[in-house]
């Protein structure tokens, strides 16, 4: 059997959203953002991890029958920038965009400083200013105290 009929197939959706190129080992946590295992979902989720790709491994997820809201994006553009996302229509992709993180998030990172204004009993939201795009690091509007990398995907609300 050669290499070609031992490759894993994935079968294709008919709507929904298709999120390629995301970072090798972040899959799950794309996953969690959208809230996929909590909610009633009767779509099929498709996720491979650690797939080979002519820039290294990756990740995939496609989600049949959903389209995600710019918030959800957002989020995932914090842990995994070179994120592609597809729109499939009738087995056809129609829309394909790359998601880049937004100049500030507001409302979805909780900052890591427990002193911070944002985890008192304060009604302020966390707020942060993108401060790289790769890797990803964002300053606390109110602290002034930076995260990266895992200590982002880890504070996600």
């Amino acid at each position: 059997m050669n290499n070609e009929n031992r490759k894993i197939k994935i079968s294709p959706i008919k709507n929904g959203t298709v999120i390629d190129h995301i970072r090798k080992g972040q899959a799950l946590k794309v996953v969690k953002i959208l809230g996929v295992m909590e909610q009633d979902v009767d779509s099929v989720v498709s996720i491979a991890m650690n797939v080979e790709s002519s820039t290294g491994k990756k990740d995939i997820v496609k989600i049949e029958g959903r389209e995600l809201k710019q918030e959800e994006l957002d989020k995932i553009s914090l842990i995994s920038p070179e994120v592609t996302v597809n729109i499939i229509h009738d087995f056809q992709v129609k829309d394909k965009r790359r998601v880049k993180p937004p100049k500030a998030v507001k409302g979805i990172v909780k900052c890591r400083n427990v002193n911070c204004i944002t985890n008192q009993r304060e009604p302020v939201e966390p707020e942060f200013k993108v401060i790289s795009g790769k890797p990803v690091s964002i300053r606390c509007r109110y602290c002034e105290r930076e995260m990266e990398g895992e200590d982002i995907s880890e504070n996600l609300m």
